[in-house]
């Protein structure tokens, strides 16, 4: 793009430049650059105020893959990551990490029906936890974008002057890809910051890396800073969790879409309030790059709810409780030997019900909360399932959504079986009911007859009502009925009732 250094007589206004006059107050073409500083709040030095237009145009049109911009996204996320350093895993750690996966896989198969997953563990740096989760994360908050990116735009693009139109240009494009660029930085910012709170990689509850079984061993440290606890005995305890919720995506694998899928369907039902949107364009700074990344952070941009929104977000929240509730509980009967299991356990349930500052930004950013509000009520009907079903019971039960627990069950554990016997029972009859029918075994009148007449014995005469005779349930003139013996005729015809 051109500078906008004025040149000895020639009064020609980049049209970019001209437009922020316009956005912020100018006055129209042959503005000083000074002036247009002035009233935007930039920088009086024209070439500072080039270098800014320049850097913020890079930003903006570099990179994107449809409205969001997540190379911008992987880049920031892993800036955010490497910062206060990313300690690499070297051979003692990743063999220590091995070690424990491998015990923990031991430890589980008495206390569950689903069988070892086969996999290799892995010992993540915090780098690599974001390379193996970032495309979840793109396929989990890509509607979300999209509907920010869309509103941001439209915003924006409303509060250039009329005039200022057809001189836009390249800037169009340059608005265009504003809200992608600031969704993937602040996107990128939140998995950055995760990847140094999270110890594995399914620390919240959902398969981030399909398919491979991991912790992160400077987060398991960090984890067990303060506890008067061994640093092997934490590491076993989080490697049991881990191991525990690879058993159950691997051997339920209708649940990870049924999550994914269910985040989706929310994120797609978004709808963004184009009114804050709008109030937040015209505070952002254009020569203040923080500030558009302190909208994002504090909500401006939050998509609003609706009702319907709601109930879908209750559901996820206890599909998350039902898994999280079977890994805990599970994770406490396999550590059953292991003195600091208890200790560990109120630890995990806690941090799980609060989140951590990085999982408060991701819902300030996304408007979604992947936190298990009900661990504690979810974990105690599993435990009652598992001493009333046994484990193979307890864990079929994981056959199929249809199958699982609802809300009313979280609030009354022990009035499970009762309600789920009256639901089969039901579904039993009406199964019956149906394979009778398909076998013919209810008689189905043709329509506007009637079922055939009984029989009344010997000397029915041939004025009986019989199957498949056009007058059949109906009463035939005189007033007779069906069943009853017929009237006796003349040869007119004439019917004559006896009495």
């Amino acid at each position: 793009m051109t500078s906008n250094r004025p040149n000895d007589g020639d009064d020609q206004q980049d049209p970019l430049s001209e437009m922020f006059a316009k956005l912020f107050g100018g006055q129209g073409p042959g503005m000083d650059p000074a002036e247009i500083a002035k009233a935007a709040g930039l920088p009086a030095d024209p070439n500072l105020l080039a270098q800014m237009f320049q850097q913020v145009q890079a930003m903006m049109s570099a990179g994107n893959e449809g409205p969001v911009n997540w190379k911008l996204a992987h880049e920031n996320a892993r800036r955010a990551a490497a910062a206060d350093g990313d300690p690499s895993v070297g051979a003692a750690e990743a063999r220590e990490v091995d070690e424990a996966l491998r015990l923990a896989e031991l430890w589980l198969d008495p206390v569950t029906d689903f069988g070892g997953t086969g996999l290799m563990g892995k010992a993540w740096a915090r780098a690599e936890w974001v390379e193996a989760t970032l495309p979840t994360w793109k396929r989990m908050t890509e509607p979300v974008a999209n509907s920010i990116a869309f509103a941001l735009t439209s915003a924006l693009t409303e509060q250039v002057p009329e005039e200022m139109k057809q001189m836009m240009g390249g800037a169009r494009s340059m608005l265009q890809n504003m809200g992608g660029a600031l969704f993937g930085m602040q996107l990128g910012q939140a998995v950055g910051a995760l990847s140094k709170e999270v110890v594995s990689s399914t620390d919240i509850g959902i398969p981030l890396a399909p398919g491979k079984m991991a912790l992160l061993p400077a987060n398991v440290r960090a984890f067990g800073e303060g506890l008067d606890i061994p640093r092997q005995d934490v590491m076993l305890f989080l490697a049991l969790r881990e191991a525990c919720h690879s058993r159950l995506f691997t051997h339920v694998p209708w649940l990870g879409a049924h999550l994914l899928g269910a985040i989706e369907g929310y994120a797609r039902g978004i709808h963004i309030d184009m009114s804050r949107i709008e109030e937040a364009a015209r505070d952002i700074d254009p020569a203040n790059p923080q500030s558009l990344q302190d909208a994002l952070s504090q909500g401006v941009f939050m998509p609003a709810r609706t009702p319907e929104q709601d109930a879908a977000l209750a559901k996820l929240e206890t599909v998350l409780a039902l898994v999280e509730g079977w890994v805990d509980e599970l994770t406490a009967a396999a550590a059953v030997n292991l003195p600091s299991a208890g200790a560990l356990r109120e630890m995990v349930r806690r941090r799980r019900a609060t989140g951590g500052p990085a999982e408060h930004a991701f819902s300030a950013l996304v408007g979604l909360e992947l936190r298990p509000r009900r661990l504690r009520e979810a974990a105690a009907l599993w435990a009652a399932l598992g001493k009333e079903r046994g484990i193979a019971g307890r864990d079929a039960i994981w056959q199929h959504p249809d199958l699982l627990p609802t809300l009313e069950d979280l609030d009354d554990p022990a009035g499970f079986s009762a309600r789920r016997q009256q639901v089969e029972a039901r579904d039993s009859e009406v199964d019956e009911a149906l394979q009778k029918l398909l076998a013919g075994g209810f008689d189905t009148p043709a329509p506007g007859t009637a079922a055939p007449a009984k029989e009344t014995g010997p000397g029915t005469g041939p004025g009986d009502a019989t199957a498949g005779s056009p007058d059949e349930g109906t009463a035939r003139e005189g007033g007779t009925q069906p069943g009853t013996p017929g009237p006796e005729t003349d040869e007119g015809g004439t019917g004559r009732e006896d009495r």
